[in-house]
């Protein structure tokens, strides 16, 4: 499993909870709950991944953190 730092908080503008991944530039998803937006950022983390090394980009290895809630 990665180990990536993931940022969840509450959009008002999306009427939705946003979780970000910094590490991952453009890494992000939502979800109407902090635990369904957890949900969709997981698997955008792997998409992220296996889409950069489809295309040869480099993949940061992850800092260790896993999960903010704001």
């Amino acid at each position: 499993m990665n180990k990536y730092e993931i940022i969840i908080y509450w959009s008002d503008e999306d009427q939705a909870y946003i979780a970000e991944v910094p590490e991952l530039q453009g890494c992000i998803a939502h979800g109407s709950t902090q635990e369904s937006a957890l949900t969709s950022v997981k698997e955008a983390i792997e998409l992220w991944i296996d889409t950069a090394k489809e295309f040869g980009d480099p993949v940061p290895p992850p800092k260790g953190r896993r999960l903010m809630l704001a």
